[in-house]
Order: structure tokens, then C-alpha cells, then sequence
């Protein structure tokens, strides 16, 4: 299975890529996964391209190929003015803009990162209508870090929860043997037929 994170963390070290590798390592030790990051910060300069003229540079192109192609996506902002970056915005609109159905159906965990523990309904109230427009499946548990929760008891069993829940809907669904096919003989169609 293909996991694609997509961390849109500004600085170098991020705190949102920090959460996105922790994230990553949750989901690969609850199920077997290739994982590919999208560093959003190094697309920046394509992506104002690809939404100024419509069509993305190479390496946008193969960033929105790793996410139509992805089993399961993390997707990470860091938190500006109460919401998710523009930048990170302005990648899924490139995604959506080549195709629609990029993520329709496609699992997804939100995650955030922030000062302020005042900025985790960022997840419900920005993150999550986000993902349903582009008809991608929202895992139920969401993760918020701000600064005080690095170290702190409770954010690893946020991961930890999220990325199970993320590696159970990345599974493919168990194919059901067909049974054996039930032939009517046409005599007792009839019947049934003059019944009525």
C-alpha cells in the first residue's frame, strides 16, 4: 500500500514535519506501507505557476501523480490567522484542478501544528470541510500539536490512534466469495408467475 504525506511546514527543522514523520511511522507500524513526503515548501514557486496559467511544472505534476496514485494521505499544516497555510490551500487546489476525483473516496488524516492549543478546532472547523468537498473519506481522529504538547503526555496516543484508524481504512476490503448460483428451473417460474 502507498502511503503520501503531505507536510506544508515552512521552516527547516518543522515542527508540521516532525508530525507528519510521526505520523507516517504510526501508519507503517499498523500496516505495511511505501511512503512518499510532499514537501509543499519546495513546490511553492510551481504551484503559484500551475494557478496562474493552469498547468503544473514537473515537479508539481509528479507531487498531484504521488497523491492520485495514494492509497491513504496525511495531510499537515502548520496554523495561520486560525487556519490552514495558504500554501497548503493552494496545493490541493492544484490537485483538484487537474482532476476532480484526485481524492474521492481516498482515506485521509488531518493534522496540525500550532503555538496555541487555542487553534486545534482548526482540524474540525477548517481541515475536515476541506477534505469532504474533495469527497476524500476524513479519518475520525484528527491531530493537533501546539508547542506544549512536544514531550507531553497524549499526543502519541493521538498519533498512534489516528494512524490505526488511517491503516484500517488503507486496507482493501475482504472480496466475498460468490455463492453458487441458484438456478429456477423455468417450470417452477411459470408457476410461480400464474400464482400471482
Amino acid at each position: 500500500m502507498k502511503l503520501v504525506v503531505v507536510s506544508a511546514g515552512l521552516s527547516v527543522p518543522s515542527s508540521t514535519r516532525l508530525l507528519a514523520d510521526r505520523l507516517a511511522a504510526a501508519t507503517g507500524d499498523h500496516a505495511g506501507v511505501e511512503t512518499e513526503v510532499v514537501e509543499v515548501r519546495d513546490l511553492a514557486v510551481e504551484i503559484a505557476h500551475s494557478l496562474t496559467t493552469g498547468f503544473p511544472g514537473p515537479a508539481l505534476s509528479a507531487a498531484i501523480e504521488a497523491v492520485r496514485g495514494a492509497d491513504g494521505l496525511i495531510a499537515v499544516t502548520p496554523v495561520f490567522s486560525a487556519t490552514y497555510s495558504g500554501l497548503f490551500k493552494s496545493f490541493f487546489d492544484a490537485v483538484s484542478g487537474t482532476d476532480r476525483d484526485a481524492l474521492a473516496g481516498k482515506p485521509v488524516l488531518v493534522a496540525a501544528t500550532g503555538g496555541s492549543a487555542r487553534h486545534s478546532l482548526v482540524l474540525d472547523h477548517a481541515l475536515r470541510p476541506l477534505f469532504a468537498y474533495l469527497r476524500a473519506v476524513v479519518v475520525p481522529t484528527g491531530v493537533y500539536a501546539a508547542s506544549e504538547d512536544w514531550g507531553a503526555e497524549g499526543l502519541a496516543a493521538r498519533v498512534d490512534r489516528a494512524a490505526a484508524e488511517l491503516a484500517r481504512l488503507m486496507r482493501p476490503a475482504p472480496q466475498e466469495e460468490p455463492g453458487p448460483a441458484q438456478v429456477v428451473p423455468f417450470a417452477e417460474q411459470l408457476a410461480a408467475l400464474a400464482r400471482r
